[in-house]
């Protein structure tokens, strides 16, 4: 285990959070927290990564390195940027979310199982016979998914029998099969809530995917008061009966006028990265009130409208070689790159567009990623 250690660190009795994981989630929480005067300390899986190329308290070692783990975090209050770390670690050092809370994003099994919560028609299966049996009850189609370590599209897929799951499975490993929902839009509502119970919730927002991969999100999602009202409802339900701590994304379908949820995720989560730019209290610095549990704060949008969009791959060697460009033609726009390698459908940064006209905001918002993308607007 090496160590960064850059400067002479925080004041005396600043308050110190400790976050596992190197990606942007933490290099953002990092932004919010240099204002509030937090210390916050990363274990990164790399120094040159996204988070440790910005925070200069940042340790290099495994997510499921116990002893390391144990080590990094010491006394202090300890977050998370992804679920991947093992639960037995996640209880032994206090994790804000907690190991109880994590498992229901951790395994799609166990929250379809466990949430008394609307979503979709599902079925186990632990055999290409019971595969086969759980699509047919599903209409003939269905998505496939693994259980556990999905995410951005991969791990699951859309099948008409065993034959067409495109991963690596053997008889007795749990697949999720899914009805083939026909949905007209897929929302996100995100909320945090503090160790004292107090809940605040962000306008409900409408997420477009890309191979799968979150790309544009819309705030507010453009959908009736009564519809939004539900999926702060059903947010908040499912924040006290998993005692989250932090922030929590519900990913959900409207179909008509139901929601259906589909995905979950304790800390922050790409759908809420406008609220960097577009709201009064964002999502970094909420989780970071969250976890110390102090009062939390406004989260009212500051325009009528915001869209971000992000930026997967480019043709630019390196599209910082495109900010003036962009801002030439908008100086509007926000922009926020990651420190990541290019590579393609690889989140490497995101803008965002604050203002009274939505689809004056959705050009601009794309016309600045045109351009870090390499492409003529």
């Amino acid at each position: 285990m090496t160590q960064k250690v850059v400067g002479t660190g925080a004041r005396a009795g600043a308050p110190v959070v400790c976050v596992i994981g190197g990606g942007q989630l933490a290099r953002m929480m990092q932004e919010a927290a240099i204002p509030l005067g937090i210390e916050l300390r990363a274990l990164v899986e790399t120094e040159d990564g996204s988070a440790g190329q910005a925070i200069p308290y940042s340790t290099v070692g495994h997510a499921e390195d116990r002893d390391a783990i144990v080590e990094f975090v010491g006394q202090n209050v300890v977050t998370v940027e992804h679920e991947h770390i093992p639960d037995e670690i996640l209880r032994e050092i206090g994790s804000r979310p907690s190991a109880d809370a994590l498992r229901f994003a951790q395994d799609k099994l166990i929250m379809r199982n466990s949430l008394d919560a609307p979503h979709p028609q599902w079925r186990e299966a632990h055999s290409a016979e019971e595969i086969d049996a759980a699509i047919v009850e599903l209409g003939g189609t269905a998505i496939a998914k693994t259980p556990t370590d999905g995410y951005d599209g991969k791990g699951v897929a859309v099948v008409t029998s065993a034959a067409d799951i495109p991963w690596d499975w053997a008889d007795g490993d749990r697949i999720l099969l899914e009805e083939k929902v026909e949905f007209t839009m897929e929302v996100a509502q995100l909320i945090a809530r503090s160790p004292s119970g107090e809940v605040k919730a962000w306008p409900l927002v409408q997420s477009t995917q890309k191979d799968g991969i979150c790309w544009e999100v819309i705030a507010p999602a453009p959908v009736d008061y009564a519809l939004a009202e539900r999926a702060e409802e059903i947010a908040k339900q499912i924040a006290e009966q998993t005692g989250v701590v932090g922030v929590l994304a519900v990913e959900m379908f409207v179909v008509g006028d139901r929601l259906l949820v589909n995905e979950l995720a304790m800390r922050p989560h790409n759908t809420g990265h406008w609220s960097i730019d577009g709201a009064v209290t964002s999502q970094f610095e909420q989780h970071l009130r969250a976890v110390l549990d102090l009062p939390l704060g406004d989260t009212s949008p500051t325009q009528p409208w915001s869209v971000m969009v992000n930026l997967l791959g480019s043709q630019l060697a390196d599209p910082r070689e495109a900010l003036g460009e962009v801002w030439k033609q908008d100086p509007g726009v926000k922009v926020h790159m990651y420190g990541k390698e290019v590579k393609p459908l690889r989140k490497i940064g995101h803008v965002t567009v604050c203002g009274n006209d939505l689809e004056d905001v959705r050009r601009r918002a794309h016309v600045a990623i045109t351009i870090f993308e390499g492409k003529e607007s």
